[in-house]
């Protein structure tokens, strides 16, 4: 019986220290998701949207292998947080502010610019990303952003990632996920985003497109001929009135 009690005691304590630790990394409630199939980051706050940004990940595509260039997926955390106050455009090379400042979309520069939000694993599958330097920032390539043209970072104009900046903290979780926005990810106020979301729900899956689109086919001669025959009673029954 105390052998039992003192099992449970145990099982309680490690579920409350996992409990409070878990607490410590949402402890100011927000979290950010970044969905890879629709390029958009999602800004969560005590479960609920707040604000949606454009983003651009690796043209490479995903995982957390060094020198692949591709952007880790899965479950990370902001490391450190670079560039507090600096003018949008700044320049950052190592980290440090190198005081030049670029214009959006000046032709052949694509440094990092206006914040740096640099990124640390938090399970396998991106225990890399803090050595490989992954970081959420800003990029003068403003035209590009909402397709994946990262070397492996998560890009984003230097308006948005100043204003993601100043809403997170360190240790905030971020999660890359393959899949798209949902409908319960989108403030309502951000209307496009949320009837384009909102659209999938009435498209088919393609598998039922498919489907669909082989009965078409299959059915398609003996439609013809249903057409035929509409029109040959048709032309009968004109005669018929005629006469």
């Amino acid at each position: 019986m105390d052998k039992a009690l003192a099992l449970i005691s145990r099982v309680l304590v490690l579920g409350m220290a996992f409990a409070l630790a878990n607490c410590a990394q949402y402890k100011n409630g927000t979290h950010v998701l970044v969905s890879v199939k629709d390029q958009r980051m999602v800004l969560m706050q005590y479960g609920e949207p707040i604000k949606t940004y454009p983003v651009s990940t690796s043209k490479y595509g995903l995982g957390d292998r060094p020198g692949s260039n591709r952007t880790p997926i899965g479950q990370m955390s902001i490391y450190k947080k670079i560039g507090g106050g600096a003018p949008h455009g700044a320049v950052f090379k190592s980290r440090r502010r190198t005081g030049e400042i670029v214009r959006p979309n000046s032709p052949g520069r694509d440094p990092i610019v206006t914040r740096i939000l640099w990124l640390e694993g938090e399970e396998r599958s991106t225990r890399n990303a803090r050595r490989r330097f992954i970081y959420i920032h800003g990029t003068p390539e403003e035209r590009n952003i909402g397709r994946p043209v990262s070397y492996g970072c998560i890009r984003m104009t230097s308006r948005d990632v100043a204003d993601l900046y100043k809403r997170v903290r360190e240790e905030t979780p971020v999660f890359v996920t393959r899949r798209g926005v949902r409908l319960a990810e989108v403030p309502k106020r951000e209307k496009q985003l949320y009837a384009v979301v909102e659209s999938r729900k009435q498209v088919p899956p393609p598998y039922v497109l498919e489907a669909e689109a082989e009965l078409m086919a299959a059915a398609a001669p003996y439609s013809k001929a249903s057409e035929a025959a509409a029109k040959a009673a048709e032309e009968e029954r004109g005669r018929l009135i005629r006469r």
